[in-house]
């Protein structure tokens, strides 16, 4: 595929407005995250290998927050189940509708998917064993975190596994700054300005909330998580795994 440069905050914009996954941003999408996200693309990788291990014959596997469908499609060349389907629901119909495209694309798998256009706390979560939020619960409002997660527990089967990748945020000062000052560093070894960086950073100010890692096990927990580990953490970017 090939990724056109994002270049959204590349000169001074008049009026930074919040973030939104619009045209703009699904033209660019592949490059934005993976000159943005450290580790992205191992994170998609292992997505598909744990799917691949925990997947349940019979039952869905769902990509919640799906953007272009790259999870989706780690786990649908892992996937060796019989009866097993994907669900990926995004509320970007751009998103959705280039995703589709993608999928037309994979001739790799069999294994069926759906994707669907719509806000993802008003999806119904049942029968499933494999569930991912790839960088999704960050741009939940902090108030409805909790439920969506209780919602997720209770449609997964026993056994089944809450892939939940994030940025996260540091209680210590200190720590915070190391991390962000090292994403930040990060970022500008992938040809970002710090123009692209300072506009960027205030557009996602008010739609992208992180919390620290211990938030993230206290409510996985509450929610009715037997266990939650992190499997992947590179500066302030990681992803857990929580079994009921």
């Amino acid at each position: 595929m090939t990724k056109t440069k994002d270049a959204i905050y590349a000169a001074p914009l008049q009026e930074l407005i919040d973030f939104k996954f619009d045209e703009r941003v699904v033209t660019v999408f592949p490059d934005m995250i993976q000159r943005s996200v450290p580790g992205y693309g191992m994170i998609i990788s292992n997505i598909g290998i744990l799917a691949g291990k925990y997947a349940q014959a019979g039952s869905h596997c769902y990509d919640l927050g799906c953007s272009l469908g790259a999870a989706t499609l780690a786990m649908r060349q892992r996937i060796n189940q019989p009866e097993c389907s994907i669900i990926a629901v995004d509320n970007s119909p751009a998103m959705i509708e280039r995703g589709r495209e993608l999928l037309a694309r994979d001739a790799g798998s069999t294994v069926p998917v759906t994707m669907v256009c719509a806000d993802l706390q008003d999806v119904t979560v049942e029968n499933a064993s494999v569930v991912v939020l790839n960088f999704t619960l960050q741009f939940i409002p902090p108030a409805q975190r909790l439920e969506l997660i209780q919602r997720i527990h209770a449609g997964l089967r026993p056994g089944g596994i809450l892939i939940l990748s994030e940025k996260i945020a540091f209680s210590e000062p200190e720590r915070q700054h190391f991390h962000v000052e090292l994403h930040h560093d990060f970022k500008r070894a992938n040809g970002y300005s710090d123009l692209e960086i300072s506009q960027k950073r205030s557009a996602l100010e008010n739609v992208m909330i992180p919390e620290t890692l211990a938030c993230h096990h206290e409510r996985l927990k509450a929610a009715g998580f037997t266990s939650s580990e992190v499997w992947f953490q590179c500066f302030n970017f990681a992803s857990l795994v929580a079994m009921k």
